[in-house]
């Protein structure tokens, strides 16, 4: 997808020559009169138009009863009336020829049917217009653009202008951001409050701030998605080129369908948002506090080229403290080389610390700080510098300290950021921003300096890998596989498992390895069993019949054909005990060898496919050793997969065990992703176990399962 300059027609609304306010009232503390008051005392620059029938002045400029009235172009119209008059405003709006709507009024789809039916309308109305449409039930758009000083909101707020864009999809905490981003002194470039994305969507943000000059980072409060996998698509060459910072609300909300599998049972609607992200690039934090804090270092320092992290502190524990937050996020404190601490040792007091965290003692001297700070910063094992500072007296002057900093700073290599941790209630630490290198970001404790420091050096490692590859399947194998599938769904009018016959047949086709099996009835599992080879597993196949082994529906090593007949009586006979009527028996050859692990796939009616790899047997819930991927999954993504797994060291050879056949099980991800998207009736699949065998030799699907949703049926499926 190509994003150069492409504004989807969002500049109409961040960058308008002129401005209605629809419902601007003399009355302040309304909100067409707080919009109105807002884009006069911040200075837009382009023409405003008070839209009010009853008045022919609005604070101090004339007062128009509609938007035709103008008689002059208008590029956007923001839009606060009461919502039975909104359709009546649209109407008129595309009478003039708007070029880009703002609706903050409330009462659409986010309450009721009737608002529902009525933002449908008004979307059909803007879109046969070609007109772009914010919210509705949303609190504005801001630009801070010295070119245009847009503030087309209701908040008196307006932050100083810099290189950070904000989405919001909640106008009352769109509030409270734009304030918090003021106390911090964070610069941006554009606000939007999305509301109800009717028209406008993070998606169209996202490609229109991948090619604004003035935007360097992207921050997203998001609380759902319209259309994830075209976020999917778009999110990965933003980030290539702009960090993307998301804070996603609701996420211990789990997927509310039956889990009739374990790919099903362990996946929920946050761990497909964590997926999506994780491949995506886009940095997602725990809370918008996280959020600011890695946005005020990526937006004024470079992203660390390494994990190494050189420390300067006046107090020992605040310096542990950062130490062990390092390290617990992949970052580490490395020795420095000898010249670097012969250097530190000519000058620093004989009781200071010489290791890295470089401790000065309580020493409060803005000079020796600086002096430390730019040896540290110069140091060749050392890619990142944080100084932390606390006033040891009353009487020690913070100002001077941070003025030191800042003057340290300007002397430490341009692309190796530096954070200062400056732990002091006596004043803000503005000083550390007015050295040569600008502002430099100061965090209120250690912990916070090194988690924005360990997701921006994440942020890097990800943006240097290469691109990954999906697999895609011969149109011969694909033709092959729709044969099967269509003959299934031809009368089928609700879900159900692929028969065990076709899944061994589907899984060859594509090029996995399955167990040798033949379903048979109880009187022909011995000759079945000659003819698969022992030893033999016998497997239940009932109505219904999901985690067979926790009723005995799975018997291993079978030896001779008696063997596996008095055991399918057996097994035919416990079932019966508890309700469970025999229909047949799956007779496989059993494979004892392996590592044991799993792959499987469900989908979600909002973000469609989801893939799973883990450690498998029947533990595979207990354990919950997983990782998750939205389809298409690429190579890089299915070697991830496998390497954030707490089992992965079992493929090495853990503890001098035989290891497993790595390059297998990444093939073995691939081509189910690919079957996932030339099969799209697949719901669920299950590869459980996979026994994964010794390098140059494969792997082995033991227990495989597909279910289909036939086209019609009344359970969700996914959107291609």
């Amino acid at each position: 997808m190509d994003l150069a300059r492409r504004t989807n027609g969002i500049d109409h609304i961040l960058c308008p020559a002129s401005v209605a306010v629809v419902g601007a009232s003399r009355k302040l503390n309304s909100i067409g009169g707080s919009i109105l008051s807002n884009l006069l005392q911040d200075g837009f620059t382009g023409r405003i138009y008070p839209i009010n029938p009853t008045a022919e002045e609005v604070q101090g400029l004339k007062a128009y009863p509609s938007v035709t009235a103008v008689g002059e172009s208008v590029d956007l119209a923001v839009i606060a009336v009461p919502v039975k008059a909104v359709e009546q405003v649209v109407d008129d709006c595309v009478r003039a020829r708007v070029k880009g709507l703002v609706i903050i009024t409330a009462g659409f789809a986010e309450s009721s049917a009737e608002g529902r039916a009525l933002e449908r309308r008004i979307l059909e109305k803007v879109r046969a217009a070609g007109i772009r449409m914010v919210g509705p039930n949303c609190m504005g758009v801001l630009n801070t653009d010295r070119k245009y000083r847009l503030n087309a909101t209701f908040t008196p707020i307006y932050p100083p202008e810099g290189n950070i864009a904000i989405l919001s999809q909640s106008g009352a905490l769109g509030l409270t951001i734009l304030d918090h981003v003021k106390a911090l002194n964070l610069g941006i470039s554009s606000f939007v409050s999305v509301g109800n994305k009717a028209d406008v969507s993070g998606n169209d943000l996202l490609i229109y701030w991948a090619s604004d000059p003035n935007t360097d980072v992207i921050l997203l409060y998001l609380e759902s998605f319209g259309n994830p996998r075209k976020f999917a698509r778009i999110a990965p060459e933003v980030v290539r080129q702009k960090p993307v910072i998301a804070v996603k609300a609701g996420r211990s909300a789990a997927g509310s369908r039956a889990a009739s599998s374990h790919s099903a049972a362990m996946a929920s609607l946050d761990v497909a948002v964590g997926a999506l992200f994780e491949q995506a690039g886009v940095i997602r934090t725990e809370t918008l506090e996280d959020m600011f804090d890695l946005a005020a270092l990526l937006a004024t320092q470079p992203v660390p080229e390494g994990p190494c992290v050189g420390v300067v502190t006046n107090a020992g524990g605040p310096g542990i403290l950062l130490a062990d937050a390092c390290e617990a996020r992949g970052l580490s404190l490395p020795q420095l080389a000898p010249d670097t601490v012969d250097a530190l040792r000519a000058f620093l007091p004989p009781h200071a610390g010489m290791a890295n965290p470089i401790d000065l003692v309580g020493s409060d001297d803005p000079a020796l700080i600086e002096r430390a700070m730019t040896l540290v910063g110069n140091d060749p094992n050392i890619d990142a510098v944080v100084v932390i500072f606390i006033p040891p007296l009353l009487t020690t002057r913070p100002e001077d300290v941070a003025a030191g900093i800042g003057r340290g700073a300007a002397a430490i290599p341009r692309y190796k950021p530096v954070q200062g941790v400056f732990m002091s209630a006596l004043s803000k630490p503005e000083l550390l921003s007015t050295g040569e290198r600008g502002r430099i970001p100061s965090y209120a404790f250690p912990e916070n300096a090194a988690m924005a420091l360990a997701a921006a050096y994440q942020y890097g490692q990800w943006r240097k890998r290469p691109v990954g590859r999906a697999c895609t399947l011969d149109p011969v194998v694909t033709a092959t596989i729709r044969q099967i599938i269509d003959a299934e769904v031809e009368n089928a009018t609700k879900p159900f498992w692929l028969p065990a016959t076709d899944v061994g047949v589907i899984l060859d086709t594509v090029g996995i390895s399955y167990a040798r099996s033949i379903e048979v009835a109880i009187d022909e599992v011995s000759s079945a069993s000659e003819q698969v080879g022992f030893p033999v597993v016998l497997k239940a196949i009932a109505p219904g019949l999901v985690h067979k082994s926790d009723v005995g529906g799975v018997v291993l090593g079978l030896e001779t054909p008696q063997e596996v007949r008095d055991a399918a009586i057996r097994m035919r006979e416990q079932l019966a005990k508890i309700g469970i009527q025999l229909e047949k028996v799956l007779v496989q050859r059993e494979v004892r060898n392996g590592i044991e692990m799993m792959i499987g796939l469900t989908t979600d009616p909002v973000f469609g496919p989801l893939l799973v790899c883990g450690m498998g047997g029947v533990h595979v819930e207990l354990i919950k050793d997983v990782a998750f991927r939205l389809t298409p999954v690429h190579d890089r993504d299915a070697e991830e997969m496998i390497a954030q797994l707490k089992s992965a060291p079992l493929l090495r050879g853990y503890r001098g065990g035989p290891p497993g056949d790595r390059h297998a099980l990444i093939q073995t991800i691939l081509r189910i992703s690919a079957l996932a998207e030339a099969v799209p009736e697949l719901l669920e699949l299950d590869l459980n176990p996979v026994k994964v065998l010794p390098p140059g030799q494969g792997l082995v699907a033991v227990d495989a399962r597909m279910r289909i949703c036939p086209p019609g049926a009344v359970e969700a499926r996914r959107t291609r």
